[in-house]
């Protein structure tokens, strides 16, 4: 009975990595059920076995993902005052996530829209709490709010990062920099 359950973990955990493999190299829209039942040396029936729908294989794909690569923690950030060092503090841990696990977020990021609808509002609400985090003090009313949750949006977004880092060449110091610039600005007059 336990080899039989070590038998299934480990064939599950195959799978799961798998996906994970082909999701940060072709990419979400390229990885059908065929191409990985292929890459784990499974029947695509033992894949639906294990995982019956698109949204339980992604969804196990991206946590075990994430365990292996920990993104920073928002709530940690909070614990930065006043706000202009938090902001410092969040980009560039941000920043520093999204280079060393920039290619593999790029076919992700890239096929959003074939991923599941489950994965695109959990990727909303991360990124809610990140700019929540990050602008949990600000002493902004009004329009210069609404300014200030823009920049934030558009700061923690991986492709501002890839925007800046990559196609633009600056150090991931430098860009979080010049973010971190654009979401403190923002608490200014509008120009």
């Amino acid at each position: 009975m336990r080899r039989r359950a070590d038998l299934i973990g480990q064939t599950r955990q195959r799978i799961t990595e798998a996906a994970v493999r082909l999701h940060t190299t072709v990419g979400p829209s390229a990885t059908s059920f065929s191409a990985v039942a292929e890459e784990a040396g499974v029947t695509r029936i033992t894949l639906y076995r294990h995982f019956p729908s698109k949204d339980a294989l992604f969804g196990a794909c991206m946590s075990h993902w994430r365990s292996l690569h920990p993104p920073p923690d928002p709530a940690a950030w909070r614990d930065t005052s006043p706000f202009e060092p938090r902001v410092h503090r969040a980009l560039g841990e941000l920043y520093r996530w999204y280079h060393e696990n920039g290619e593999d977020l790029y076919p992700i990021y890239r096929d959003v829209a074939h991923t599941p609808e489950s994965n695109q509002r959990a990727r909303r609400a991360n990124s809610d709490r990140m700019v929540g985090a990050l602008l949990s003090d600000a002493d902004a009313t009004g329009a210069t709010t609404r300014r200030l949750r823009a920049a934030a949006g558009h700061a923690v977004s991986y492709w501002t990062w890839r925007s800046l880092a990559i196609d633009h060449g600056l150090s991931t110091r430098e860009a979080a920099a010049l973010a971190a610039q654009l979401v403190i600005g923002a608490t200014g007059p509008a120009g």
